[in-house]
This record gives C-alpha cells, sequence and structure tokens, in this order.
C-alpha cells in the first residue's frame, strides 16, 4: 500500500517540476529579454534652500543692532526724526507707543522664521512642487529620439538658465509629435523642501531601474556614452508594436499643478504645464527615454509590464 502511495506521488510531482522547470526557463529568459532595454537621460540641478531678501529703502545706513535702545530693536536714530519735529510730549509718547507695538510685531515674526536678521525676511523652507509626466509614443518617432540624443550631446546642464532651456525644449519636441501619442500620465505632489529631494530621487530612480543600461547621459554636465551596440538588439524590420516612453521629472518652487490624462488634450495641458516653468522657479529636471540606441524595441507588453500607470489617449 505505501508502495503504491509513492509511486502515485511521483507520477504526479514529475510533471510538476518539469512544468516549473519549463516556466522558469521561459518566463525567465522573457524577463531578462524585457530588462534589456538602452535608456537615455538629462538634466541636473539642486535643491537649496532659496532666500528671498527684502531690503528696506534706508537699510543703506549702517544703524547699531541695539544702541540707545526703546524697545530691544528700533534704537535712537529710528526715534530722532520723529522727537526733532515732534509736537510736545503727548506726540511723543504715542510714538514710544507706535514703536513698542511695532518692534513686538518684528520680534513675534522673526522668532517665527521669518526673519534671520535685521532688514530681511527668509524662507528657510518652502513648499517645492515635484511632479512627473509621462508619454508613451508610437515607434514612427524616430525624430523625436534624435532630437533628445542631440540634446543631451548638447545642452547645458550646468546651470539653471541651461536646464530651463532644455525643459521647454523637451516638452516642445513632444508637443510637435502629437500624432504619435499612445499613453500619457501626470504626477504631482507638494512637500517642504528638505523632503522634496527625496521624492524627485525616488521617481528618477523608478524609472532608470528599468533600463538595463543609460547609454546616452548629459547631467550637470557630465556627459556619457555608451558603446555602440552593447545591448542586444532585435534582429528584422521594426514592427507597429514597438514603442518610446519619455518621462519629464520636474522640482520646482511653488505649487505646480497638472491635469489628470484622460485624453490628449489633457495630455497637451500636461506639457505645457511643466514646460512652463521658468529658471527663477526650477530647481532640478530629469528628461528620461527609452529606447535610446537605434534597433533597441520596447513593446506593447513591456509597456503594459513596466508601465502600468499610463493611460490611453
Amino acid at each position: 500500500m505505501r508502495n503504491q502511495i509513492i509511486a502515485k506521488l511521483k507520477s504526479v510531482t514529475k510533471p510538476l517540476l518539469i512544468f516549473s522547470l519549463v516556466f522558469v526557463l521561459v518566463f525567465g529568459s522573457a524577463s531578462q529579454a524585457l530588462a534589456a532595454r538602452s535608456g537615455g537621460r538629462i538634466g541636473g540641478g539642486s535643491f537649496r534652500a532659496p532666500t528671498r531678501t527684502y531690503t528696506s529703502p534706508r537699510s543703506s545706513y549702517n544703524a547699531p543692532a541695539r544702541g540707545y535702545g526703546f524697545g530691544g530693536g528700533f534704537g535712537f536714530p529710528f526715534l530722532l526724526p520723529f522727537f526733532a519735529f515732534g509736537g510736545g510730549f503727548g506726540g511723543l509718547f504715542s510714538i514710544l507707543i507706535f514703536v513698542a507695538i511695532a518692534n513686538f510685531l518684528f520680534r513675534s515674526f522673526r522668532n517665527a522664521g521669518f526673519g534671520d536678521g535685521e532688514g530681511s525676511v527668509s524662507v528657510a523652507n518652502p513648499k517645492v512642487s515635484v511632479a512627473k509626466v509621462q508619454v508613451g509614443l508610437l515607434s514612427g518617432a524616430r525624430d523625436l529620439q534624435k532630437e533628445l540624443d542631440e540634446l543631451a550631446r548638447t545642452a547645458d546642464t550646468g546651470t539653471t538658465t541651461g536646464r530651463a532651456a532644455l525643459l521647454q525644449e523637451s516638452t516642445l519636441a513632444l508637443l510637435r509629435h502629437p500624432e504619435y501619442w499612445v499613453y500619457g500620465a501626470t504626477e504631482a505632489t507638494q512637500a517642504p523642501l528638505e523632503t522634496a529631494e527625496a521624492k524627485f530621487n525616488q521617481l528618477s530612480l523608478a524609472e532608470r531601474s528599468k533600463f538595463t543600461a543609460e547609454t546616452l547621459s548629459n547631467v550637470n554636465s557630465q556627459l556619457r556614452q555608451a558603446l555602440e551596440n552593447s545591448l542586444n538588439k532585435t534582429d528584422g524590420e521594426e514592427t507597429s508594436g514597438e514603442y518610446i516612453i519619455v518621462t519629464l521629472i520636474v522640482g520646482a518652487q511653488g505649487k505646480l499643478e497638472l491635469p489628470s490624462i484622460n485624453d490628449s488634450d489633457n495630455l497637451r495641458q500636461a506639457l505645457r504645464e511643466i514646460g512652463g516653468v521658468g529658471s527663477d522657479s526650477l530647481l532640478a529636471v530629469e528628461i528620461l527615454w527609452t529606447p535610446q540606441e537605434a534597433g533597441d524595441t520596447l513593446s506593447q507588453d513591456d509597456v503594459l509590464a513596466g508601465y502600468p500607470n499610463l493611460k490611453l489617449v
């Protein structure tokens, strides 16, 4: 009886083992093929706290911080003009009350973190928007790939002005090819400056991890390009089922709102919004696209597996 049970178990487990082996071989190879993707990357920047300084018209006068103190902050030089032209004791007493109230308000704002010294007001940890726009295009948009390649080789990613120009040129390149749009997605959040960089890096790493190699990159003026044919390419002619994915990630001061993608009009609006971020508020930007190398392909199955957030437009 025992031998019969063992024999039956063997008859059941043997097909399962064979099936498992085939599953691993087939889908293991498929996952490797899915990961074999070239990618391009352009961008740079840093998340530094901006300081907005408002200087009073009389800031050129170097009055002592604490001297002849009335109220501990506004000294004798502040009171002298009022005293010289005042209307007697009653007028002087009213001025002293006004100075005391003004000094109290000044100290309250400074202690609350709005001031960092005499004559200036700073924002140490402002709100920053971290936004992403992703576009899936038909593989016929090879001219767009060439434009991005050229931008990677020539863009000035070491200055704020250059990065703003890069963002505008990239969004313009996408806006000029609406006939190739197939998919789109947006994401935008607000965070304090000290945590916004981490969010930006998370979005960037999530996209970069989908590449086997960054075969062309220009980040903070560091240009790197891999050797040709560094990845296994698909033989044969390109098919209509191939795609190009372009991702724009931006960190900017202030509030940046992007529409949810339901159609091509939403995608157009999102590209205009993110491309309109100026150099005065742009902190960091990254443009990523895949595939980058000629002959590398991205199938519909690859898009569904690697970019499940994309919506048809």
